[in-house]
């Protein structure tokens, strides 16, 4: 197989054969792409206790939800507010490799902060999608049994 040339950002050009089965490689169909995609959750998901339990109270909320009739609009909020926790540990968990990539086992102060920084993120979702529960899910919950 010949290999493509990809035009990089300052006019240089790289030769990358497309036959490499690695997973830097730009993914030769959608199929891939989502393969890559259910790795990096699968990897979360194994890896990530915090990831495992945002999956858990997501799970929680939605069959919550359910079992109190909300509106499609309710449920709309619960879910997306689930899957936005759920998406920034994905990126926190992405940036911390990306840096421990970077640093290796040295300390450096700004990588301190990048993660720091991270984690307050998706800290701050999830004390939001606590408050969107506690307003969304707690009077229903509250008029099924009192």
């Amino acid at each position: 197989m010949s290999p493509r040339i990809l035009p990089l950002e300052n006019n240089q050009e790289q030769s990358v054969r497309s036959d490499r089965p690695l997973a830097w490689q730009i993914a030769p169909n959608l199929l891939v792409s989502f393969k890559y995609a259910a790795d990096g959750i699968g990897y979360a998901f194994s890896t990530q206790r915090n990831f495992r339990i945002h999956s858990g109270m997501a799970l929680v909320a939605t069959v919550t939800g359910v079992f109190c009739h909300l509106t499609p609009v309710e449920m709309a909020v619960i879910i997306l507010t689930c899957a936005l926790v759920m998406v920034l540990e994905l990126l926190n968990t992405a940036l911390e490799s990306v840096v421990d990539l970077t640093v290796g086992h040295s300390y450096h102060n700004l990588a301190k902060i990048a993660k720091d920084c991270a984690a307050g993120a998706v800290l701050m979702s999830a004390i939001t999608a606590l408050l969107v529960a506690t307003f969304i899910l707690l009077p229903p919950l509250f008029h099924k049994f009192l």
